[in-house]
């Protein structure tokens, strides 16, 4: 069972366009969306839920005003600044927290308390191309990290029961804790790069962080005729990089009708000159 993570240095570059159109191609995969804090590949693929299951997020205090003697100790150890003295009471400012549980540590009398949140849902479903597992996470919830992880151990665990050949997962944009977890232990990233200044930018920032961890790496220019000197400015340094270019994608309104309808560009319009571009980067990423 091979891993194949499909990522970009940044949002809108037609990433998750991309990873619907190989899973109209794929047999015996199960899908990943590693995203969770944009999760979107559920919007093409119409999953239906088989399995919710709950991910406890960050830490949050609460202080018990019963137990309180308002001795300060705690607001005096915050380093974030989140406990505050407020109508002859300290109280805890939740969007201050950072959950490091402290106070809760340093508390006299025990009046302070730490629960995670539980927020935040991660789910296996089926779809008309095999097995999704995919989240869901509250805004302003954190250890998006850490729920990557879960959803993608579940993924290759499924995948090794069900004896698929691949997992495909389609990363999140950027090169934080999210893009980490899901360059880890992966078999092949597949980087999606639109031909701007910041596609350009970002995508080297992430094809950077890429290599740090040895994994084998290709590329798509998607949209690639909307700028043809950046485009070739992008050819030029994957050849430098001796990273493989696999397809130059044009602008093409059908990619955008078809989301609108709900399909993946391979179903919507299988003949098109797009879908034949794609069937040959899937061909390509089998090799």
């Amino acid at each position: 069972m091979k891993q194949i993570t499909i990522l970009s240095g940044k949002g809108g570059t037609g990433k998750t366009s991309i990873t619907a159109a190989l899973a109209s191609l794929a047999k015996s995969v199960v899908f990943c969306d590693n995203d969770v804090d944009a999760a979107d590949l559920h919007l093409l693929l119409h999953p239906k839920i088989e399995e919710k299951h709950t991910f406890k997020g960050a830490w949050v205090a609460s202080i018990d005003p019963e137990k309180c003697t308002n001795c300060g100790i705690c607001s005096e150890n915050c380093r974030f600044d989140a406990i505050h003295f407020i109508d002859e009471q300290y109280a805890i400012n939740a969007f201050q927290c950072e959950g490091c549980r402290l106070c809760e540590r340093v508390c006299p009398v025990g009046a302070i308390q730490s629960e995670q949140s539980i927020k935040n849902h991660w789910f296996v479903s089926s779809t008309r191309f095999g097995k999704l597992v995919h989240a869901h996470m509250t805004p302003g919830e954190e250890n998006s990290g850490k729920l990557v992880s879960v959803v993608r151990n579940k993924a290759n665990s499924i995948a090794n029961v069900e004896h698929s050949d691949y997992v495909i997962n389609d990363g999140p944009p950027g090169i934080g804790c999210t893009v980490i977890s899901s360059i880890t232990g992966t078999d092949h990233v597949l980087m999606v790069i639109e031909p701007s200044l910041s596609g350009l930018h970002d995508a080297k920032r992430v094809i950077e962080l890429v290599k740090s961890f040895n994994v084998d790496l290709s590329a798509i220019i998607n949209k690639f005729d909307l700028n043809l000197e950046l485009s070739q400015k992008i050819e030029d340094y994957l050849k430098e990089e001796k990273i493989p270019l696999l397809s130059k994608l044009p602008f093409n309104k059908k990619m955008v009708e078809s989301m609108i309808n709900g399909k993946t560009i391979v179903e919507y319009a299988p003949n098109s000159s797009i879908s034949k571009e794609i069937k040959m980067v899937w061909e390509q990423l089998k090799r």
